[in-house]
């Protein structure tokens, strides 16, 4: 008896399988993209049934999105807009005042009402140019107002509920270039969910989406490596969810540059850049209108549904195009393999041994290298290079504060000058001065003595706050800086402490995190404003 078999579809491609097939199964078989751990989303197949009218509609202007609300889809004026708003486009601004703006004018057919009436901020009416049907606009209002328009009998039929920064900004000239309805979450995407169980079994008909996948924004170099850096584990985490994003919350307070102003449509890739919440990525699932506060980084090109089905402390699988070009702490040959490979030249400045590594490179980003076609790297000796392990259940907010100050949180190496050194002690002091505008408060302090190797943080009891210190011997009355223990956070350990031993002041050793992990950061203490408040 041949066995039967069942088709499921496996981000976007159809795959027949054996009845009992699981994710887990079919991961293995397919070879998809997934990162261990994860949450894969699994669709149901959908029964064929009518669609639920849509109530909501986008405008896209040449200025940015209108999303419109109809008030009753089954009242006249929302008729004549469902039977009519698929042949109006290109609609061109027609008549533009400080009470309100006009589109049109195109061909409709009803019974319209005279008089002066009130019209509230952001109602949307038809109107009967010079009281002729033929010449009918579509009206938004800008402020309350009286006016004589010639609508229907119902009257208002329509809200804008968002894009109104972008109605500010249209004027003469400006066109509707398209209108599409939007459709729910639900309808869209059909019954999904998230799951981190791979031995569910599968039915005929459902899809499975392992990843997704981003295509990156060539005008964003910056901002797609702080975005690399977010899912350098190959996952992007939901810390927060709302109807219009998903959020992850991994660098949260890191500072990022402001790049690319353009609507956030869905499926758009946003970096905070300002505010309370400087630094968390964002995964449109509604369409916004461009903002002053997020930069676009990126869209989603396929497997939307994680991002739609997430729930709060959900993780998935990304993939990027391109993806990250991070040459730091790799050695020369096997970079130049890999850049040949891609035809980009390497210019090599600094130590070209047999024993190297790459502790810098220049252009700095993924985009900025792929658009020059070369790139140089600052290479030193790996016995410059020192490898550490870090205490985060022990000091979680001195160990962030160490790593945002030598660039560890977005970066696999960070930099350290070398500040002083005696007695088998050696002190550093970052370049970046973080202790300006963050806290160092005492943390995992030293009780009794501190173990060689230790790696010491001064806290802001004493007036030295922010330098580093190592040492490599035990030590019962002072901490790895020269404090006393009160003022001294013991952050975690160096793992390669023979490395130490021949530097010297105002040298610059190269910190490596052994086993980093992709930490949670504290919430901020402030309430931070919802996204929607935002327009």
């Amino acid at each position: 008896m041949v066995a039967s078999k069942i088709n499921v579809t496996v981000n976007g491609t159809v795959h027949s399988f054996k009845e009992d097939i699981t994710p887990a199964e079919v991961i293995e078989k397919t070879g998809v993209p997934y990162t261990e751990g994860a949450s894969v989303c699994i669709v149901k197949k959908q029964k064929e049934e009518e669609k639920t009218q849509t109530k909501e509609y986008i405008l896209q202007t040449n200025k940015g999105p209108l999303v419109i609300e109809l008030k009753d889809p089954s009242s006249l004026s929302s008729q004549i807009w469902i039977n009519s708003f698929e042949k109006l486009t290109p609609l061109p601004i027609l008549m533009e005042s400080s009470d309100a703006i006009s589109f049109g004018p195109f061909e409709t057919e009803y019974n319209f009402v005279r008089g002066s009436k009130r019209y509230r901020k952001y109602e949307i009416v038809f109107s009967a140019g010079g009281f002729d049907t033929s010449k009918t606009t579509l009206i938004i209002s800008k402020k309350d107002h009286y006016a004589e328009y010639g609508v229907p009998e119902d009257g208002v039929f329509a809200t804008l509920i968002a894009g109104r920064t972008n109605l500010d900004q249209i004027d003469k000239g400006d066109v509707i270039e398209s209108i599409t309805p939007y459709i729910e979450e639900k309808e869209a995407y059909g019954d999904g969910y998230c799951t981190t169980d791979l031995s569910v079994p599968l039915k005929d008909g459902d899809r499975l989406i392992t990843a997704a996948e981003i295509e990156m924004s060539p005008h964003s170099p910056q901002g797609t490596e702080t975005f690399f850096a977010i899912i350098k584990d190959g996952t992007y985490t939901v810390d927060a969810t709302a109807n219009a994003f998903r959020a992850d919350e991994t660098l949260k307070g890191e500072p990022c540059e402001y790049e690319n102003f353009e609507p956030r449509k869905i499926g758009a890739v946003c970096l905070r850049t300002a505010g309370t919440g400087r630094g968390q990525a964002y995964i449109s699932t509604a369409n916004r209108a461009s903002s002053l506060l997020h930069s676009v980084v990126g869209h989603v090109t396929s497997g939307m549904e994680l991002a739609y089905f997430a729930k709060p402390g959900d993780k998935f699988t990304v993939e990027t195009a391109p993806p990250r070009l991070l040459l730091l702490g790799h050695d020369i040959g096997d970079s130049r393999e890999l850049l040949t490979a891609l035809g980009i030249k390497m210019k090599v400045d600094g130590f070209g041994g047999d024993d190297n590594v790459i502790v810098a490179q220049s252009p700095a980003t993924t985009i900025e290298i792929l658009r020059e076609g070369e790139v140089t790297v600052t290479t030193v000796p790996k016995s410059k290079l020192i490898e550490v392990e870090f205490y985060y259940d022990d000091a979680p907010k001195s160990v962030e504060f160490f790593r945002h100050s030598i660039d560890l949180k977005t970066q696999p190496v960070g930099s350290l000058p070398v500040s002083m050194v005696y007695d088998e002690t050696f002190i550093f002091k970052a370049v970046k001065q973080a202790e300006k505008y963050k806290e160092i408060m005492p943390e995992n302090v030293p009780k009794g003595s501190v173990k060689a190797h230790d790696i010491g943080i001064t806290n802001q009891s004493a007036k030295r706050m922010g330098y580093i210190g190592v040492r490599l011997a035990d030590e019962t009355m002072f901490g790895p800086t020269g404090e006393k223990f009160e003022a001294t956070n013991i952050i975690g350990r160096v793992l390669n402490p023979e490395n130490l031993k021949n530097i010297e002041e105002g040298d610059v050793i190269y910190i490596q995190e052994i086993n980093a992990r992709k930490t949670e950061q504290p919430h901020e203490s402030e309430d931070e404003m919802p996204e929607e408040a935002e327009e």
